[in-house]
């Protein structure tokens, strides 16, 4: 259905990086939900009112929540899809994330709500009405989750979406709950042994833990997460295909939505180079980073002496150090100044966030394994982090 109606509605429905194709998948699937949602409400409430069933009146009212959260689903993208302005110059992409993070908390919160009622129920046991009618709803509640599950994980990947995963989660996660609906009722009328309050807790149970991983989701880009490492392969490949270009080191990546993404980094150029022509080289890079990841990037030249011997021999020599200590550990910005009476050796090191020396335990370490060696030379080092 989802795909009859971008084909309907959607103009360039496979231009998945216009934000303008995204806008529109977000309020098409949005409006699915709501009427999908509404109806499994309406179904669920009157069966659950007829059999007098808590956890399948707790599962309509789940559904309910769930159309709430299709609402501001189609209201987050509306708004991310906003142009930017003076106040925020590089657009409302991260609404998108704060829409599902709204979503989750609904989750969680008829996650808490259906487990009291439950606890209830447990407590005070009543019998319940078979109905067929129920079991019809029930299982064609279960296909109707089921489709917007597959529908909403596609989207949520093809179009990198926190909010449309986030929906996802929780459409598989009412296809658990209501299954285990289902299989309440029936036991209860075949046996006779009340489970409704039980299996109403074991809903509420995967109801919070849906809301719980789509929160971690949504929460995770807001707060800054790395990048994608083949995002960072697809950079690395672009800027060094270029052969003025010897390497690249201090890559940020900026998140400012899907689609909306801000990317600096420093590019070793031969220090011998004429600078002109590498500037232009470095702004024919930008644009192809551009096009080809649409991303705006920021590129710093780094000068690189490839023709001082001294400075590739000290440079080298550095380098086993550090081998000698990690081979994890990286180098970039090397550069000598010669002095009267000693030789500043000054570089940057590179090393992931779980290495087990401190910055500072690492630093001493070099210092004292170049003088050991070399008691001329010092050390000027700054350290920093591997961003993947």
């Amino acid at each position: 259905m989802i795909t009859l109606l971008a084909n309907l509605f959607i103009k360039d429905q496979n231009d998945i990086k216009n934000p303008r194709v995204r806008q529109a998948y977000g309020i098409l699937c949005g409006a699915v939900g709501i009427f999908l949602n509404l109806c499994l409400f309406t179904g669920k409430f009157i069966a659950g009112t007829v059999s007098n069933s808590i956890a399948i009146t707790a599962d309509a009212f789940n559904n309910l929540s769930d159309a709430g959260s299709s609402i501001i689903t189609l209201i987050g993208f509306k708004m991310a899809g906003q142009k930017p302005d003076p106040t925020h110059p590089f657009g409302h992409g991260r609404i998108e994330y704060i829409a599902g993070l709204l979503v989750s908390l609904i989750i969680l919160l008829m996650g808490a709500e259906l487990l009291k009622s439950s606890v209830a129920k447990i407590l005070h046991p009543e019998e319940l009405a078979f109905s067929p009618m129920a079991i019809a709803i029930l299982a064609a509640s279960i296909l109707v989750k089921c489709y917007m599950f597959f529908y909403n994980r596609s989207l949520g990947r093809k179009l990198d979406s926190a909010a449309m995963t986030a929906t996802a989660t929780d459409s598989l996660s009412d296809t658990a709950a209501t299954s285990a609906v289902l299989a309440a009722t029936l036991i209860a009328h075949f046996t006779g042994v009340a489970i409704d309050g039980w299996c109403g807790v074991l809903v509420g149970l995967f109801i919070c833990y849906a809301g719980y991983s789509a929160a971690r989701d949504t929460i995770s880009p807001l707060l800054g997460q790395a990048p994608d490492r083949e995002f960072v392969s697809q950079i690395s490949r672009i800027v060094t295909a270029h052969e003025e270009v010897l390497g690249i080191h201090d890559l940020i990546v900026h998140n400012y939505g899907p689609g909306r993404v801000l990317i600096s980094l420093h590019a070793e150029v031969p220090a011998e180079g004429n600078f002109l022509a590498l500037h232009d080289t470095i702004d024919t890079i930008e644009h192809e980073l551009r096009n080809v990841l649409n991303c705006h990037a920021v590129i710093h030249m780094d000068p690189v002496c490839t023709k001082d011997e001294e400075t590739s021999r000290l440079k080298d020599l550095v380098k086993g150090y550090l081998r000698e200590i990690s081979d994890i550990i990286g180098m970039h910005d090397f550069r000598i100044v010669a002095g009267p009476t000693h030789t500043n050796l000054i570089f940057d090191v590179v090393t992931p966030y779980d290495f087990p020396m401190s910055d500072g335990e690492l630093v001493k370490k070099i210092q004292n394994r170049i003088q050991q060696d070399n008691p001329d030379y010092f050390a000027v080092i700054e350290v920093d982090k591997q961003m993947v």
